[in-house]
C-alpha cells in the first residue's frame, strides 16, 4: 500500500468518525438530550458498558465542536501508521481512559465526550515516534506536542467544574502507555512512522 493510499484511507475513517459524532449529538439534540444516558456515571456498576459508548457521546454542540479538529488530526496521524494498529490504540485508550473515569471522577458526576481519546492520541503520538526511533515519528511528536501542547497541559488539571480533567490525564497516561507498550512495527508494514 502507497503512503497516498494510507492517507486516504486515514482521511476517510477519521472523517466518517467526526462526522458521526455530529450525527449522534444531532439526534442526542432532537431527543432532548437522551444520550446524555450512555456517559459514565463515577462508580456505577450498572453503568460500566457507558465506557465504550461515553467517547462518542457530547454535551452540546460545543463541546463536539471542540474536540472535532483535535479527533480529526491527531487521529489521522495516529492512523497512517496502519488501521489495525490504530484500532487498537484507540480501544485501548477508550477502556483504559473510561475506567480509570469510572473509577476516579466524583460521585455522580456524569463524563462524556472525546477528549479522554483526544488526549490519549497526543500522549501517543508524542512518544510512538521516539519508541519506534524513526525521524518522521520523532518529527511528528515534536510538531504534534508544539502545536497541541499548551491546549492539552491545560486541560489536565483541575480548573473547569465542568472538564473531566480526570479523564484528560488518564487518556493522556493511555495514550502513552499504549506506544510504549505496543511492539514495534515491522519495517515494511510500520507506515509513515510505525
Amino acid at each position: 500500500m502507497t503512503d497516498s493510499d494510507r492517507a486516504r484511507i486515514a482521511g476517510f475513517l477519521m472523517l466518517g468518525w467526526v462526522a458521526l459524532l455530529w450525527l449522534l449529538e444531532t439526534v442526542n439534540a432532537a431527543t432532548g438530550y437522551a444520550l446524555h444516558a450512555y456517559g459514565i456515571t463515577a462508580r456505577e456498576v450498572d453503568d460500566l458498558p457507558s465506557v465504550l459508548t461515553a467517547p462518542f457521546v457530547h454535551f452540546g454542540w460545543d463541546h463536539v465542536a471542540a474536540n472535532s479538529i483535535p479527533l480529526l488530526v491527531l487521529g489521522f496521524l495516529t492512523a497512517l501508521g496502519g488501521i489495525r494498529r490504530f484500532l487498537l490504540v484507540c480501544a485501548v485508550i477508550i477502556v483504559a481512559d473510561g475506567l480509570g473515569v469510572w473509577l476516579l471522577s466524583p460521585s455522580d458526576s456524569i463524563t462524556a465526550g472525546a477528549s479522554g481519546l483526544v488526549f490519549g492520541l497526543f500522549g501517543y503520538l508524542v512518544v510512538r515516534g521516539f519508541v519506534e526511533r524513526r525521524p518522521t515519528g520523532i518529527i511528528v511528536g515534536l510538531l504534534v506536542a508544539a502545536v497541541w501542547g499548551g491546549t492539552i497541559l491545560a486541560g489536565l488539571g483541575p480548573g473547569d467544574s465542568g472538564v473531566s480533567w480526570q479523564g484528560h490525564l488518564i487518556g493522556l497516561i493511555a495514550g502513552a502507555a499504549t506506544a510504549l507498550l505496543l511492539p514495534k512495527a515491522p519495517a515494511g508494514r510500520a507506515g509513515v512512522y510505525g
